[in-house]
């Protein structure tokens, strides 16, 4: 199954955020096990490494966008996502350009802390603890 993750389940993992490290962490995992395919907006890549390297090191920034590189597709927006992600009805840009990641990718899902944010996505979100409630058997 193919899923586009939102940058805040990255963050919860490197910066081990509780009360949602555990759930994010597994769905990280099962990524990292191959049970996953899973793309990450390229948009997002700037953003990681910048809180990373702000709440750890760059040592600590590099490891992650390395770990995020070997295990995700990066996916990036031709003229027409942004155009997309703009006519969106969502009220967070950041997360409109998400939902169009996710449709062009053929993603599932996107799994994200926030769902509320994205209740006008084309892609359903669901949350770390609600995906490995359903899909954990894979």
């Amino acid at each position: 199954m193919r899923v586009t993750l939102d940058i805040n389940v990255l963050l919860d993992v490197f910066q081990k955020r509780e009360p949602h490290y555990a759930a994010s962490a597994r769905v990280l995992a099962m990524i990292q096990q191959g049970e996953l395919d899973a793309v990450f907006p390229a948009h997002g890549f700037t953003t990681l490494y910048y809180v990373v390297r702000k709440h750890a090191s760059r040592p600590g920034a590099e490891a992650a966008m390395d770990r995020v590189l070997e295990h995700f597709e990066v996916a990036n927006l031709a003229v027409a996502g942004w155009v997309r992600a703009r006519a969106l009805p969502m009220s967070d840009f950041e997360d409109a350009v998400v939902a169009p990641v996710a449709e062009e990718s053929g993603s599932r899902f996107i799994i994200t802390g926030n769902t509320g944010d994205f209740t006008h996505s084309p892609v359903p979100a669901i949350t770390p603890v609600e995906f490995l409630s359903q899909f954990s058997a894979l």
